[in-house]
């Protein structure tokens, strides 16, 4: 037996083990499956066990690997609080609103109005995602956006609470027929394309919500699209491309188009925010704090009647929030909405 373990190793092995796919498992972690291959590897010979049976089908815990799983996530868990609390606490806090307007970004407002001693600076960069591997490498602090869409080994290392069921909307050029309705039922964008954010690997969460959202209901999700970077440039693109884009009620301005909430059902986007676990700053209890009251004022936390949310976000609010209180499901194929997949 091994004096030390590296934590690299014990979180690859972890990794693995939640996921039982190692090219998953690989993507949550940021790594090249060959240099997770090799942790694993390594990790086997300083504990003489072999952790999991490989096959070309499937991965498998032996009974050495199912022995080790509860010490790993404990020896982990206490790594990131000690890494967390020896932070400095006058630091800065980085955190990520994904846009200008945003429910992120009211909630910063806000804490940065009632805790002007902490300095809690913004960044733009949309996409849960591609915040959540920030957070894990330490280039972020915070963030918010949909945590049912990230991979569970990278959920296991994040601490999160849910901020608001935010209702879901279309942004549609102004000359198109739909743009003079004030709401606009789902079955209505039937035969419609969306565009969701597919091929931007920093936001697949939200292609997911919009996949589950469109499923049997005949809208489709356009086409994967390189990667946008800037508020700009996404409002040039729509611009040019006259792509009807899959929104929140909270959304940027769009010269040229209009912003319009969905209905029968109204979807939801619960969205949470997101922090490394362990993370200590006097930032995040302002934002804590923040959180509370305006869900509070505003009925945040609240369920609309008729209302459509994956079950997989469902599952999730219950877990993290013990007043949020499940509603019946509006549309049949909600029954598909599992375990939503790893992202990336």
């Amino acid at each position: 037996m091994p004096h030390d373990l590296e934590p690299r190793l014990l979180r690859a092995f972890t990794a693995v083990a939640e996921e039982l796919h190692f090219s998953r498992a690989a993507a949550a972690l940021y790594v090249a499956q060959q240099a997770l291959s090799r942790d694993i590897r390594r990790l086997e010979r300083e504990l003489g066990a072999e952790l999991f049976v490989r096959t070309t089908r499937r991965v498998e815990l032996t009974a050495d690997g199912e022995r080790l799983l509860p010490h790993a996530r404990r020896v982990l868990a206490a790594h990131d609080e000690l890494t967390a609390a020896f932070a400095a606490a006058d630091r800065p806090l980085l955190v990520d609103v994904s846009a200008p307007v945003s429910t992120g970004r009211r909630v910063l407002d806000e804490a940065r109005a009632t805790a002007p001693g902490s300095e809690l600076t913004a960044r733009f960069h949309s996409g849960l995602t591609g915040a959540a591997a920030d957070i894990l490498a330490g280039r972020l602090d915070v963030s918010f956006g949909r945590v049912a869409g990230l991979a569970p080994a990278a959920l296991s290392r994040l601490e999160h609470r849910p901020v608001r069921y935010e209702p879901m909307a279309v942004v549609l050029p102004r000359e198109h027929p739909l743009a003079r309705l004030e709401r606009i039922p789902l079955d209505a964008l039937a035969g419609e394309t969306l565009y969701a954010g597919a091929g931007n690997p920093t936001t697949a969460e939200w292609t997911d919500l919009a996949e589950r959202l469109f499923a049997g209901r005949g809208i489709a999700v356009a086409a994967p699209f390189p990667q946008i970077e800037g508020e700009a440039e996404f409002i040039r693109l729509v611009a040019k491309h006259r792509w009807p884009v899959l929104a929140t009620t909270e959304f940027v301005d769009m010269p040229g188009a209009v912003l319009r909430p969905l209905v029968d059902p109204v979807p939801l986007a619960l969205v949470s925010m997101v922090w490394r676990r362990g993370l200590r700053h006097p930032g995040l209890t302002a934002l804590h704090e923040a959180v509370t009251a305006l869900a509070a004022a505003g009925h945040w936390l609240h369920r609309p009647a008729g209302s459509w949310l994956p079950d997989a976000d469902v599952r999730l609010a219950a877990l993290t929030d013990p007043d949020a209180r499940p509603v019946a499901r509006q549309h049949p194929d909600d029954a598909r909405l599992t375990a939503p997949p790893g992202a990336g």
